[in-house]
């Protein structure tokens, strides 16, 4: 038996190293006949055009989409950065914007409260913000940031806007609560200013829904008194400085007894909108004596 194969059982069996170079010499072989000759370019020609093109377009086309979702993810996260950084300048500039109109709302504020200062020079004044008010959209009763410590009494006027807001009806250290004229029992003695007719006027919030408060007991020869006249607190209020704007007439009526005349009149003041008012530091009272 040749030493080179050998039986095993019924089997024959070829060592490794003579099946290795059997192995190297057949392919060392292909390759001098690969490339001194063409006797394989037609198969493999088809098999690279059946098989390995194919599978490289695949590969190329897999690719491109891998490429192109990479992108577009890169976009994507890049938008979504912008639109935060985005919507942080805009919540930025809406704090600006915010506080601006703030600030131009308190100035235009102190605008008017120095113009009212100077309407009524005459009287020594203190300048107080609303801190609390009863509840609903108006201010009849509320509470300022200033008190007895400040030099306010009961009875003190208040006034905002154009003209009278109220008085105060009680005062702490450092706060004290003012009841508006347009509470349902405010009652002002008023005067008209063009003919000095006296009247009275009459808190009402359901009235005031309308914009209006009302006033009554004006004597009916009054015939010079037309809508539009200011009514003014009268030197016989016993409670409130004379000459003080209340409002404007918008309605007369005739009352029952034919003696007098009611209607109503238009605040000096809006009573919805208040921040901070204007506290006359002297008592009718006082002046009075």
């Amino acid at each position: 038996m040749s030493p080179i194969i050998k039986r095993r059982g019924e089997q024959f069996t070829l060592p490794s190293k003579y099946l290795l170079f059997i192995l190297t010499v057949v392919c060392a072989g292909l390759i001098i006949v690969t490339f001194n000759t063409n006797l394989f370019n037609g198969p493999l020609n088809s098999f690279t055009g059946i098989f390995v093109v194919p599978f490289q377009k695949g590969i190329t086309y897999v690719g491109s989409s891998i490429k192109d979702t990479t992108d577009k993810l890169s976009s994507i996260t890049q938008l979504l950065d912008e639109n935060e950084q985005l919507k942080a300048q805009i919540d930025e500039l809406t704090i600006q914007n915010t506080n601006l109109e703030q600030e131009k709302y308190e100035l235009t504020e102190l605008r008017n409260l120095y113009e009212l200062d100077a309407q009524y020079e005459q009287y020594e004044k203190t300048g107080a913000r609303i801190i609390a008010k009863d509840a609903g959209n108006w201010y009849y009763s509320f509470v300022i940031d200033k008190g007895s410590d400040d030099g306010i009494e009961i009875d003190m006027n208040v006034i905002a806007g154009a003209g009278l807001v109220g008085r105060v009806i009680d005062v702490g250290p450092d706060w004290a609560k003012v009841q508006s004229i347009i509470a349902d029992n405010a009652a002002v003695s008023g005067m008209v200013l063009s003919s000095s007719d006296n009247l009275i006027v009459s808190g009402d919030l359901e009235l005031y829904r309308t914009g209006f408060i009302r006033f009554s007991k004006l004597v009916d020869d009054a015939d010079k008194v037309s809508i539009g006249d200011k009514i003014v607190t009268s030197n016989i209020s016993d409670k409130y400085l004379p000459g003080i704007l209340i409002g404007y007439i918008s309605t007369i009526d005739d009352d029952s007894n034919n003696l007098t005349k009611s209607g109503t009149l238009t605040p000096a003041v809006d009573f919805e909108h208040m921040n901070e008012v204007l506290v006359i530091l002297e008592l009718k009272k006082d002046i009075d004596n």
